[in-house]
């Protein structure tokens, strides 16, 4: 049977990682790091209420994201406005599959897969899903590796606003669909901080 940090009283400082010794019987107030003077605690308080305050308003801004435009290329006074999908149809119809596969991938495949691996991991914490902690925490450290990927898209929209206006042949004007996206990514970076990982070794599966 694994043994927890926290049934041998000792904790990690979030902000540091130094592990202190605490004792049940002090009171709560007093836990702190000795190195940084952090506040230390063996589970982050109200974290599965912050993460799921974040995902659901991830969630809802998803829609947005998707439906509004999320940039309109105007060019000698003619344009229409693209969402994310029509955008990636219209790179892949001009022979740019590689930069539609990346866009797809970076604006909608990761950000649903990393929403919906995030609420798996409160449901495993909250309903006990029959997942093992083992798998849990692969799930964990997997949205931590995909979540850097999650802005690429908004890099290559500024680097082709960039090089339209040097070439002074087109404007690229940004939709509203942008502000949700950039949001979406915000808001599911702060719900898979807020998530604490050792909720997970709390679990009674193996």
């Amino acid at each position: 049977m694994t043994v927890t940090a926290q049934q041998r009283g000792i904790a990690r400082c979030t902000t540091c990682g130094k592990l202190s010794r605490i004792t049940t019987t002090s009171q709560a107030q007093s836990w702190y790091c000795t190195r940084c003077a952090a506040p230390l605690s063996f589970r982050q308080p109200h974290s599965l209420q912050r993460s799921w305050a974040y995902t659901l308003a991830a969630a809802f801004l998803m829609i947005p994201a998707n439906i509004l435009p999320i940039l309109t290329v105007i060019s000698f006074g003619k344009g229409d406005p693209d969402t994310i999908m029509s955008g990636v149809v219209k790179l892949w119809q001009a022979d740019l599959q590689a930069i539609a596969a990346i866009v797809f991938i970076a604006s909608i495949a990761v950000p649903v897969i990393k929403l919906m691996i995030i609420i798996i991991l409160i449901l495993a914490v909250q309903l006990h899903l029959p997942l093992s902690k083992q798998q849990c925490t692969v799930l964990y450290r997997f949205i931590h590796f995909i979540g850097r990927w999650s802005m690429l898209d908004l890099f290559m929209i500024s680097i082709l606003v960039t090089l339209v206006h040097l070439g002074n042949i087109a404007t690229v004007e940004s939709g509203p669909a942008a502000t949700a996206f950039a949001a979406v990514v915000v808001l599911t970076l702060f719900a898979a901080n807020s998530f604490d990982p050792r909720l997970l070794w709390d679990l009674d599966n193996d």
